[in-house]
């Protein structure tokens, strides 16, 4: 009986370490992972990965379960130049750069330490830059359901700059506009205004 795609036979991963999978690209890059340099490194890089994507476990919800207040307040809040650190998904090659989040309030605030730690929900995974944009704006209006929700974006993509085109002072911005920010040119301005004030890039 001929082999199909479900009857062939693949490696059973739960019999073989993480260590053991880093050990065999160190192999297949054409490296010794015994010589004295490499012996850790498979530990090293597992500590690494585990650290670089620790955003797998953690939720929303516990990141902003006890920092939801009532507050009478309907003015922009702004919170920018929130450093982030990703990892692209095409090539897991870091990218990096600064998140300029704001959000008008309608009823309801998120404590301020609170939201780079929602960013880094989603910074820390394999991710491509305009998918984070989106999630981190999408949190926010489901946790608080706000009048609107502003998200840009910049950053610096080592796929771009070490390998490729090898471009090392291009960036790259996003932007997710919702609620009022998209239906409200003025809104929208004053946010970009603001942000801008620093001498952002964009």
């Amino acid at each position: 009986m001929p082999r199909t795609s479900a009857t062939l036979e693949t490696p059973c991963l739960d019999s073989v370490s993480t260590q053991d999978l880093y050990r065999e690209l160190l192999v297949r890059i054409g490296e010794d992972p015994t010589r004295d340099g490499l012996v850790r490194t498979p530990e090293r890089m597992e500590k690494s990965m585990q650290f670089l994507t620790r955003g797998y476990a953690m939720n929303v919800t516990d990141v902003l379960h006890d920092a939801l207040f009532d507050v009478d307040y309907d003015e922009m809040v702004i919170v920018k130049d929130i450093e982030f650190f990703s990892m692209c998904e095409h090539h897991l090659l870091p990218f990096f750069g600064k998140a300029h989040i704001a959000y008008v309030p309608n009823g309801k605030v998120i404590g301020l330490s609170k939201i780079p730690r929602l960013v880094d929900v989603f910074a820390r995974r394999l991710q491509v830059q305009e998918r984070l944009t989106t999630q981190i704006g999408e949190a926010i209006t489901d946790a608080i359901h706000p009048q609107g929700v502003a998200v840009i974006l910049e950053a610096q993509h080592l796929c771009m700059m070490m390998r490729g085109v090898e471009k090392q002072h291009s960036s790259t911005v996003t932007s997710a506009m919702l609620g009022v920010f998209k239906t409200q040119l003025q809104t929208r301005n004053e946010f970009l205004s603001l942000v801008r004030r620093q001498g952002n890039s964009f």
